[in-house]
């Protein structure tokens, strides 16, 4: 199993000693009392939490051998806080476990992330954390382990509960101008003592304000420290007037700072990736956004990261502190026309769905994905070399893609939202991300039925009754595929009819009513045969083949199973050939050796392309197969491995609970 080593790089410290034993003193404190060791570390903006947070666990984490984590938990970010199930997803697949392994709910993913952690010893910081709610959830039960929460606020939640608080105030007059020599050169600060002073004075001593101003100073060797002080305090007059209260100091610095950015593209490529929805952007997307070539913004968000208005983050992206983001997004407000601002964002959004589409394209071949929403072709398009770095891409973009579906939404772009959440599919499919799953999929068929799309409202409604049927809640499921079936009848489209009978003839199965099934099956596949879809009957045959093995028909399913495969064996769908191998096997079980032999090459390929459902239904088959042979304890063990997999990824059998309940094992 791997280590994680999230820890981004660390920032500049000064005059931290006390915090810093603070933080020693919480971890040797706990020993031996099996007591979890949690550090709240808090203050204002901009007083350098994050700074000191990763200053020690960079020092310590030689103590802490088998890892350390990281979250922006996003707390006072413009954007909504990211919540505590995500963040479990990230850190338990941190650890080696496949994204479609994870389970959907937070009590489950919470219970795996214990089991992964309770015995090891881990360096773990939360950074920017909102609310004690929003970190429970993400620390370590063991005192294997110590935990660093940063947050403006002292969260007395976790201190009731053994947390243990470390206040962080501004620099003291010493402290700060020490940090201004590290950033400036000692020799300027003694050339200029008296402004040196006012200066670190004019910051508040605050480390964020301070580095800004010191990141233009540094830029600018013959500049004398006078010239700053007198910019700053007019900075802060107009701010002052302007009625800026809480970070009337780090605005100033800010404002200062980005007077001096040079070129002026450079200022202009601040002011709209304020816009950017999203936590974290690369030169392709930045480029997207801002409507240049990459060539020309990669240089720009360089000088963005030299002046402190840009943090890079591992991966090759960036990210705007919560502060700066804010600053950014105002200064768009006043400089910026409305139609300037609509474009950028136009632009943000189209980009994601262009690259999200060509995911599809890599991923699903056979895939029709709608994205007529697109005013802005991107110039210089995302390529992949095979579908695993597609979806490895549209996995590390989800957040940043649920905030675009939230911003489309929001903006009213409600053809842009759907059409994003439609491209999602491949990501559900092979990685899972369900307890994410029905919330984006119900935020799409909001916006489809906010534009009066009934097409795209009866697909939104196939993807929540397929999201509710992964999660057992098969009469919610069988609500939405009648509903979409509806509007496919009006609409008049055959083959929606015949995809939505389908739906309802797995919503049957999964019930135990098999014959209901058949029908269903046998009118869709009389239709698809009508319509010339040969992948769409080879589907249906796997469904009927798999219905007929349930009613002991094995002649008639060996006879659809054989065609199924036939008429798969031409065409890019992985997933679904292996999966008429195993109904294939399971339906020849008098035959045991073959049965086995099919039923298990039919796993290994589900294992080879990670689909855990695939696995699933295959372990089920061999315990089918063993249960034939009255093996029941070999069955019962395949089921429950089964079981296992559809739980860890939030999906739940009504066949193999039957099974299970059936042999006494649960």
């Amino acid at each position: 199993m791997p280590k994680p080593s999230q820890l981004p790089a660390g920032h500049l410290l000064v005059d931290r000693g006390e915090a810093l034993a603070s933080l020693d003193g919480i971890r040797s404190g706990h020993a031996g009392t099996g007591v979890a060791k949690v550090a709240v570390v808090s203050g204002p903006a901009g007083v350098g939490k994050t700074a000191v947070a990763l200053h020690w666990a960079h020092r310590e984490r030689g103590g802490f051998p088998d890892g350390q984590l990281y979250a922006d938990l996003r707390g006072h970010d413009t954007d909504d806080p990211v919540r505590p199930v995500e963040i479990l997803g990230r850190f338990i697949r941190a650890f080696g476990i496949a994204p479609e392994r994870i389970p959907a709910g937070l009590a489950e993913r919470s219970a795996l992330y214990q089991s992964l952690v309770s015995e090891r010893r881990l360096v773990i910081v939360l950074d920017d954390a909102l609310s004690a709610a929003q970190v429970t959830p993400l620390l370590p039960a063991s005192a294997n382990s110590i935990t660093i929460v940063t947050s403006r606020w002292r969260l007395a939640g976790l201190l009731m509960r053994g947390a243990r608080g470390v206040r962080l105030e501004q620099l003291s007059t010493d402290a700060a101008l020490q940090l201004l020599e590290r950033t400036v050169g000692d020799e300027r600060v003694r050339n200029e003592p008296d402004a040196a002073a006012e200066l670190v004075e004019l910051c508040a001593r605050l480390p964020l304000a301070l580095c800004v101003a010191a990141a233009r100073l540094a830029t600018r060797p013959n500049w004398p420290l006078s010239e700053m002080v007198d910019a700053l305090t007019h900075e802060r007059r107009r701010l002052t007037e302007l009625s800026v209260e809480d970070d009337m100091t780090i605005q100033a610095a800010l404002m200062l700072s980005y007077h001096e950015l040079s070129p002026d593209e450079a200022a202009k490529v601040y002011r709209l990736l304020g816009l950017f929805p999203g936590d974290t952007f690369d030169s392709w997307s930045a480029a997207a956004t801002v409507a240049l070539p990459r060539t020309q913004v990669r240089p720009l968000l360089e000088i963005l990261t030299d002046a402190n208005l840009l943090d890079d983050v591992p991966g090759g992206k960036y990210r705007f502190h919560d502060l700066t983001r804010l600053h950014a997004r105002e200064l768009a407000e006043q400089n910026e026309s409305e139609t300037t601002r609509d474009q950028t964002l136009r632009r943000a959004l189209d980009w994601f769905l262009c690259t999200t589409a060509t995911v599809n394209q890599v991923v699903m071949p056979y895939r029709h994905v709608i994205r007529d929403a697109v005013v802005h072709e991107p110039a210089e398009p995302v390529t992949f070399t095979d579908p695993a770095q597609a979806l490895d891409w549209l996995e590390l973009e989800f957040r940043n893609l649920r905030a675009a579906i939230r911003t489309a939404f929001e903006r009213d772009l409600f053809p842009t939202a759907w059409q994003l959440v439609d491209a999602l599919w491949p990501l559900f499919l092979y990685r899972g991300h369900h307890a994410e799953r029905l919330e984006v999929d119900r935020l799409g068929l909001a916006a489809a039925r906010a534009c009066s799309d009934s097409p795209a409202e009866a697909k939104m409604l196939n993807r929540t009754g397929l999201a509710l049927r992964a999660l057992g809640r098969l009469d919610e499921a069988a609500d939405d595929f009648r509903r979409a079936l509806d509007i496919w009848h009006r609409e008049g489209n055959r083959r929606r009819i015949l995809g939505s009978r389908r739906r309802l003839g797995l919503i049957e199965m999964d019930r135990g009513h098999v014959e209901e099934a058949i029908v269903l099956f046998r009118e869709a596949l009389d239709g698809y045969h009508a319509a010339g879809e040969p992948r769409k009957v080879a589907l249906l045959l796997c469904d009927l083949g798999d219905a007929l093995t349930e009613k002991g028909r094995e002649a008639e399913a060996v006879a659809c199973l054989a065609e199924a495969e036939d008429l798969l064996a031409g065409q890019d769908d992985p997933y679904n050939r292996a999966r008429a191998r195993v109904l294939l096997g399971r339906a020849q079980a008098g035959e045991p050796e073959t049965a086995a032999r099919l039923v298990t090459q039919g796993l290994e390929e589900m294992r080879r392309i990670r689909s855990e459902t695939g696995q699933a239904q295959a372990l089920q088959a061999l315990g089918d197969l063993a249960l034939r042979d009255r093996r029941e304890e070999d069955a019962r063990g395949l089921y429950q491995e089964a079981q296992r997999i559809l739980a860890q990824r939030g999906a739940r059998s009504r066949q193999l609970d039957d099974r299970l309940s059936r042999l006494g094992g649960t």
